[in-house]
């Protein structure tokens, strides 16, 4: 007997020869799923079931992996604009200082999250300052979570010292190193923020728990030119030489890079988290999506903060991942849409080490499921599935979804949490402006 059954709909499996299963039918046991395939040829025999859903025209796609977020970042949604990533981060970090504590982060983590998760993903790779509490608001909503230790140098929130990260980011991946939901990483800001030195000492706790190494990485021109003329070496070099890239290390942006950086990402095995949408706001730039695909790095989509981008949605990050290139080089045949949700799902996964559990609808993964609406006046006609998921689909689109089998998202409304309080309490918050942190 299944837990769940669900009939109908179009199935987009993102396994291995990317099938699409026209009147599809999945069975999820335990969590996991233990069917999948057609309704037609099933149809004699439905097997038995605890819950069934019976779909019509909807889409069925695993879900989505926002390989980079700062989602308590959300508190801020608009306060700073109009600046480069320099001079943005500089406003940023005294409204931060200015309000964030633990009580406030996990606030902020549970408006984040929670806007991930009704927009279709199922798991998130997040920095921010206090991952405990990172890690309760996803735990408390049902998401999967990447987080752990944050570094920097200079007195960020709270004032803490690079031992005390030190204790922090080891406790994180020794409190969260066999957990289901929570992917433990160490997270120092980046190369600009964090000297040599502090640097390996972060990824010496990475490779001691296996961990996730995550950094922004040649994000802006400026960070290119500052790191040159401090340490002598590009962005990526440096790291290189610090021994800090390989098949854990997930680099946020990579915006400027040369031939010869690329190379060294794709002999490492180190993967790219591409935020087109927070590069475009900031003035930073526009990533060399098709060169990155050419030399066949694997690069994942992130929504970045929505202090830098006002908003979550995956959905209008696969859309500019897809469009930036073709404008940009003016040439309307690459970065498909098949290349751009691979991205938002399997390679995602892959990035993660966890391509054997999530990122793709397959017998024997977990059961992260997202059903789409396609009766939005935007959906009709829809000729391809595929297309209409990259350069279509809306946020507004997700109807259901489910993580390892239990349904967290219900006709577009969070069923796993109580959601409504934490928005009452975060409108109650005394929150900055600008002015007063002058």
């Amino acid at each position: 007997m299944y837990d769940l059954l669900i009939t109908g709909g179009t199935i987009i499996t993102c396994n291995n020869s990317f099938n699409i299963i026209e009147d599809g039918i999945i069975g999820v046991k335990d969590s996991k799923i233990s069917l999948i395939g057609s309704k037609d040829k099933n149809k004699k025999n439905l097997p038995e079931y605890k819950e069934c859903v019976e779909l019509n025209n909807e889409i069925i796609i695993p879900g989505l992996i926002n390989a980079h977020c700062h989602a308590a970042d959300s508190l801020f949604r608009g306060l700073v604009e109009n600046l480069s990533l320099e001079d943005w981060l500089q406003e940023v970090w005294k409204a931060e200082k200015a309000i964030l504590n633990p009580e406030t982060t996990l606030l902020g983590s549970y408006l984040g999250l929670a806007e991930n998760l009704l927009a279709g993903v199922t798991t998130v790779v997040d920095m921010f300052w206090y991952p405990f509490e990172t890690a309760k608001a996803s735990l408390d909503l049902g998401l999967r979570l990447c987080t752990g230790g944050i570094f920097i140098d200079f007195p960020g929130v709270g004032g803490r010292t690079h031992e005390q990260y030190l204790v922090e980011a080891s406790d994180f991946c020794s409190k969260f190193n066999n957990s289901e939901f929570v992917i433990p990483a160490v997270m120092p800001h980046g190369s600009y923020t964090v000297g040599p030195e502090h640097l390996k000492d972060a990824k010496k706790i990475a490779n001691d728990f296996k961990a996730i190494f995550s950094i922004h990485a040649a994000e802006t021109m400026f960070e290119q030119k500052d790191i040159k003329n401090r340490y002598g070496d590009t962005v990526i070099r440096h790291l290189d030489k610090l021994d800090l890239l390989d098949e854990k290390a997930i680099l946020a942006h990579c915006v400027h890079l040369d031939n010869a950086e690329m190379d060294i990402i794709k002999a490492t095995n180190s993967i790219i988290a591409h935020n087109p949408l927070s590069n475009l706001k900031l003035g930073s730039g526009i990533a060399p999506t098709l060169d990155f695909l050419e030399k066949e790095i694997n690069v994942t989509l992130g929504t970045d903060g929505a202090i830098s981008g006002n908003d979550l949605d995956m959905w209008l990050t696969m859309r500019l991942a897809a469009t930036l290139p073709k404008g940009k080089l003016m040439k309307p045949d690459i970065v498909n849409a098949k290349d751009v949700f691979q991205m938002a799902t399997i390679n995602g996964a892959k990035a993660l080490g966890k391509s054997s559990e999530i990122g793709s609808l397959e017998i024997g993964k977990q059961a992260d499921m997202v059903i789409i609406s396609t009766n939005s006046l935007h959906s009709i006609p829809l000729f391809d599935p595929i297309t209409h998921l990259v350069y279509s689909c809306s946020k507004s689109d997700v109807k259901h979804v489910y993580i390892a089998g239990k349904q967290c998202v219900k006709d577009g409304s969070i069923i796993s949490f109580d959601i409504e309080n934490i928005i009452k309490d975060v409108k109650k918050l005394k929150m900055p402006t600008l002015n007063s942190l002058l």
